[in-house]
């Protein structure tokens, strides 16, 4: 999430909104329109209707808001939203958490096929 908040600086009176699982970080949100979903874990035992549910409730916002571009740093919510806005023709920019260092991240490996621009933060 700090990755993508350093980011609203760049949003120059562009519209923005947010699709971010609940949390403790949820008080620095630089987007007007902020939606909030269930955090999932793969390791879940209802993992594989849990993640039908958010996927179809990231496109049903993607429509929503005529996204473009789908922005995102990583984990299951930011891959679902990712994967979805590419069916939806939107162009995907994935970033690579700062803290990986030395390998991809298991997202970053899931998206890089797809992504439209892939950035990594470290050599």
């Amino acid at each position: 999430m700090e990755e993508l908040s350093r980011l609203a600086g760049l949003k120059d009176g562009r519209e923005c909104f947010l699709i971010t699982e609940r949390g403790d970080y949820n008080d620095d949100m630089f987007c007007e329109n902020v939606y909030f979903v269930d955090q999932i874990n793969r390791k879940q035992l209802n993992f594989l209707p849990a993640f039908i549910r958010l996927f179809f409730k990231c496109v049903k916002i993607l429509r929503a808001e005529r996204a473009g571009y789908v922005v995102t740093t990583g984990a299951l919510m930011g891959f679902t939203a990712a994967f979805a806005g590419k069916l939806l023709g939107a162009k995907v920019v994935y970033i690579e958490s700062f803290a990986r260092v030395d390998s991809a991240s298991l997202t970053g490996r899931l998206i890089h096929p797809f992504a439209d621009l892939f950035i990594v933060q470290w050599e």
